[in-house]
């Protein structure tokens, strides 16, 4: 048994209130439980029971907030992260990366007097992620907490893979996309060409993503201004997506013959989404940023025998 399983053993008391927080990001919204030392145990079933919008908290996701330090996914990253987001989706399963998560983590972060405007790091799965907390602006000019969240998201990787999307029968051709989790965005003439998205399109091949699929379906709005549905690998559809966003930006930025790379200029994208509205940057050495809200709207606790119930 390693360290912190040691530790969560002795330190875990059963009846203590468990504190949460509900937040979202362009509404895709998350439970959001603070565990700095790596206390809890919550297994798959009782993130599905937190989710659950009828039964639960209610949301498309779980942050559960750990110091990298005492969590052993993200050990090796407490150098330059002191915060590690230990992301779950809707069902209980383990994902790599969250941007919307990403931010609301942030946000999170701020609200309990962790971090200040400014610079942040985090670590995910996907790497540690580079965060800026814009200051906002109240009444006179006084500084607020609801100032847009930049997330620098890493590279955008473009595999050859020839991706198909099939929907009511009919074949879609769409691009492979990694934001460190897998993407595959297909361009229709309307969004409700994407079907109700209650469960996941058939993609192929399956051997390109053998852990499934976020699918993300695309239309023009204007110049560099597109819109999308996406159904989230483990969610089902959701308000928004910001990892899909990113994908979505970067492969509408190739069709339409533009790559910072070659052109030596950042290009940005608005992208629409059900719950709001994010911008997207690809720069030339290849980074990608996503600006955008994030709120916290109610805290609470759950009752620790119900959650006892759910494990």
């Amino acid at each position: 048994m390693d360290p912190v399983s040691t530790d969560r053993t002795m330190r875990h008391t059963p009846n203590a209130p468990i504190a949460f927080l509900k937040g979202h990001g362009t509404e895709n919204d998350f439970v959001i439980v603070p565990d700095p030392d790596n206390d809890l145990d919550l297994p798959a079933r009782a993130v599905a029971a937190l989710c659950d919008r009828r039964a639960g908290v209610g949301g498309d996701g779980l942050l559960r907030v750990v110091r990298s330090a005492a969590h052993p996914e993200a050990r090796a990253m407490a150098g330059e992260a002191e915060w590690f987001m230990d992301y779950r989706n809707s069902d209980g399963s383990v994902a790599e990366m969250c941007g919307n998560g990403v931010r609301v983590f942030a946000r999170y972060l701020q609200r309990a007097g962790h971090v200040e405007a400014g610079d942040l790091a985090v670590a995910t799965r996907a790497g540690v992620k580079r965060v800026h907390l814009a200051k906002g602006t109240g009444p006179e000019g006084a500084a607020t907490e609801d100032g847009d969240i930049t997330v620098h998201m890493g590279r955008a990787v473009l595999p050859d893979d020839e991706v198909t999307v099939t929907v009511d029968g009919r074949d879609r051709p769409a691009r492979h996309v990694s934001m460190g989790n897998p993407h595959a965005v297909t361009f229709v003439d309307d969004l409700a060409q994407a079907g109700d998205l209650l469960s996941a399109p058939p993609v192929a091949p399956a051997s390109v993503y053998p852990d499934g699929v976020n699918v993300e379906f695309v239309v023009d709005r204007g110049p560099r201004h597109v819109a999308m549905r996406v159904h989230e690998r483990g969610s089902g559809e959701t308000r928004s997506c910001g990892t899909g966003a990113c994908a979505v930006a970067v492969a509408t930025a190739r069709r339409d013959g533009q790559d910072p790379a070659r052109t030596g200029l950042p290009v940005t994208y608005t992208v629409d989404l059900p719950g709001g509205r994010l911008l997207i940057t690809e720069r030339p050495d290849g980074g990608v940023e996503m600006t955008g809200p994030a709120v916290i709207v109610a805290e609470g606790h759950i009752d620790p025998a119900w959650l006892a119930a759910a494990r």
